[in-house]
Parts: structure tokens; sequence; C-alpha cells
């Protein structure tokens, strides 16, 4: 059995200051401004288990876990802020605003993704999903050995599934998404070390300000959906 190479950082340190208590914030993503509760697939409440608490749950055999948190590389936050400007194009197609790019060894864009499942009707139109498939056309290769994703938001099992299978050297995301998140989050595919290829994986790179921006697209929609409801505004 491989030894696994994925680190990421325990999305529960981020996720009590990012994302709050639905129940007592009004502010948080799932609540609109009556209290109710909104259903959206991105962003929840706090994480409630570590993920090997929640492999230490299931009746699947016992699972290799990941080593301590990976550092940040010095071009890594550079690169999340260019993820970030990809989720504002999303945020402005009416999409929840997450970006992604590929970066090859040479440091070089291989290619970008914004979020797009609404606008294409396509449930698999994750921001990462599409700079993937951008960098591989560009490749002219559908693994990616060397490369880098970023993003701003953790991965889903989806989008963490075909990275794995891209062979990326590295992954690197903003906020915790302790509802959908594949690095710990929820479950932590990586670190699985049964997998035949693990990527290094590091989790928080900008996080509050990845946070952030999914809170105000939220607010914003919240706010539209409040004065569609009230007669004169």
């Amino acid at each position: 059995m491989p030894t696994p190479e994925s680190q990421h950082a325990d999305s529960s340190l981020f996720a009590g200051s990012l994302f709050g208590d639905p129940l007592f914030d009004p502010d948080h993503p799932l609540v609109d401004p009556t209290g109710d509760p909104l259903v959206d697939p991105v962003v929840s409440s706090a994480v409630t288990t570590t993920a090997a608490q929640a492999l230490a749950t299931t009746s699947a055999p016992a699972l290799a876990l990941a080593a301590p948190v990976a550092e940040l590389h010095a071009d890594d936050l550079r690169h999340m802020r260019h993820a970030m400007t990809l989720a504002r194009q999303a945020w402005d197609a009416g999409e929840v605003p997450v970006g992604a790019l590929v970066v090859g060894a040479d440091g070089t864009v291989m290619g970008e993704g914004a979020n797009a499942p609404i606008g294409g009707s396509d449930p698999t139109a994750h921001a990462e999903i599409i700079a993937l498939r951008a960098a591989c056309s560009k490749a002219a290769n559908y693994r990616l050995p060397g490369a880098t994703l970023y993003v701003t938001l953790e991965p889903c099992a989806m989008c963490m599934g075909a990275m794995l299978h891209a062979r990326l050297a590295r992954v690197v995301y903003g906020a915790p998404d302790p509802k959908t998140g594949a690095c710990g989050g929820v479950i932590d595919l990586p670190a699985v070390g049964a997998l035949n290829h693990q990527t290094t994986v590091v989790g928080g790179a900008l996080a509050d300000e990845c946070g952030e921006m999914l809170r105000a697209f939220f607010r914003e929609r919240r706010l539209r959906s409040r004065e569609a409801r009230v007669p004169g505004l």
C-alpha cells in the first residue's frame, strides 16, 4: 500500500469563523432574512466532526489518513487571487462564485474555470472540472503530472476524484466546505492510502477572503429574494 502524500489543513479550524452557526447567525448563507433555512449545496454550518472521526464511523476498512498540514508555496497566494477573479466572473453570470485554475510545473497557467452548472445545465460544470478540461486539452494529455490546481472552495468528491485521475502534484484551496468538501470537510479522499495515486492538498489559502465572497454572494441573493416578496420595493 502506498504512503499518502496528501496533506491538508483541518477545515474545522476555519469553519466557525467563516460560516458560523446557521441557527444563530443571521448572515449565514443558509438562513434568509426571515430566519428560514435556504437549501444550498455549497456552503453550510460549522464542521461537527473531523475527517478522521467521519471515516471512523463508516463500515469501511481502516484507511490511512493524511499527514499534518502542508505549507503554502511562494506563488500560491498570487494564483489564489487569480482564482478569485474567476470566481467573480461566475458571480457576474449568476453562478455561485467559485473559480479555479491549473498551473503547470513551469508556472504557466494551463487552464481556467468559473463555476457554470446553472448556465450550462450541467451538474459537472464545476470550476475545477472546467479548468482541468482546458489544461488537459492544452497539454494533449489526460494526466497533468507536476501541475497544481487552485480553487477558491474546498473541492467536492467529484472534483477531487477527477484531480486524482489527472495525477496532479498539488491541490490548493481557499475556503473549507463542511457540507460537501472532500479534502477533510466531510470526507478525505486524498488521504485514502489504498488509492493508486496521492496528491498533496493544502487548504486555507486566502480562506477568509474566499469565504467572504461566498457570504456576500448569498447575502445579495437573499436581499433580492426579500425585495421580490415585498410589494413596493
